[in-house]
């Protein structure tokens, strides 16, 4: 069933652009007017992030949201077939010689980006780096089939796919050479048994993951932060930015603190493309943790 279903999705990602796009003007119908897909995550997250919005405005972006959403289910569908001249033509960037920077430099990078429409385009990022492994962290799919397929859609062209649990062993143990990056979507909520960090961000105490951070410090690598705009319907732009630290070398927490600052300021300037749906704040600072 798995394969007949993967088999069918794989056909309809064939189709051109213009007409998937027909399929997300469907689904946005559905989900913002019929279904109201998690409507009260999405309205109370977007209210708590910014209080000092009106209702008509929280509600305009809520809709814009659920178009952003839209396109990007569809454009995610569309990485089982599409290919790096139509995903470089889709997905462009800026500052990329701030990696040729940091092989000369000889440190690895540590890419952090946030749940920004849409982050699943980055497979084809590794041709534009001078690294000679580039890897994307992921969290693993219950289901081995599907789990499976995803990793080949992220990896068929040239990107290794590299389990959560697995990368920091995998880091603390590869040389520091220049010669590897790592892209993390960073600003996944931990599981309550795996919270030992909050900062405040978007207005609210925020559990966060801190791994990247502590491997930053020991390793001594370059953190550069993902900066990514959708221009358009189904275009995109990303502008690296280098993370710096303040004195000689990065403090305890200094990565994590940077990253969420300036990711809180490119989702207060495009508000509607973040994940808002995803439960960020479902565990409280003094009850949960």
């Amino acid at each position: 069933m798995n394969r007949l279903f993967y088999g069918i999705l794989y056909c309809i990602s064939l189709l051109p652009m213009r007409l998937l796009y027909w399929f997300s003007s469907i689904l946005f119908f559905l989900i913002n007017y019929v279904i109201g897909y998690r409507r009260k995550v999405i309205r109370d997250n977007l209210k708590n992030s910014f209080p000092e919005k009106s209702d008509q405005e929280i509600k305009k972006i809520q809709k814009q949201f659920y178009r952003n959403f839209s396109d990007y289910l569809v454009e995610t569908l569309k990485s089982f077939s599409i290919s790096q001249q139509e995903l470089d033509k889709r997905h462009t960037y800026s500052n990329l010689e701030i990696f040729e920077d940091c092989k000369n430099e000889g440190k690895d990078v540590i890419l952090m980006a946030g749940h920004i429409f849409n982050w699943e385009w980055f497979v084809g990022l590794v041709r534009h780096l001078p690294a000679k492994e580039t890897l994307a962290v992921f969290h693993k799919v219950r289901n081995d089939f599907w789990n499976d397929r995803m990793n080949s859609i992220r990896g068929k062209f040239g990107t290794q796919p590299i389990d959560m649990k697995e990368t920091g062993r995998y880091m603390m143990k590869a040389e520091n050479d220049g010669t590897k990056s790592y892209l993390f979507v960073a600003d996944q909520s931990p599981k309550k048994s795996m919270v030992r960090h909050s900062i405040r961000f978007l207005n609210q105490e925020t559990p966060v993951f801190a791994g990247f951070d502590k491997i930053a410090i020991r390793k001594e690598m370059a953190v550069v932060f993902c900066k990514t705009v959708k221009t358009k319907q189904g275009f995109y732009h990303t502008e690296f930015e280098r993370i710096n630290p303040e004195g000689e070398n990065f403090k305890e927490m200094e990565v994590v603190e940077k990253f969420f600052g300036q990711l809180e300021t490119l989702i207060s300037e495009h508000p509607d493309n973040w994940l808002w749906s995803h439960k960020r704040w479902k565990y409280k600072k003094g009850i949960d943790y």
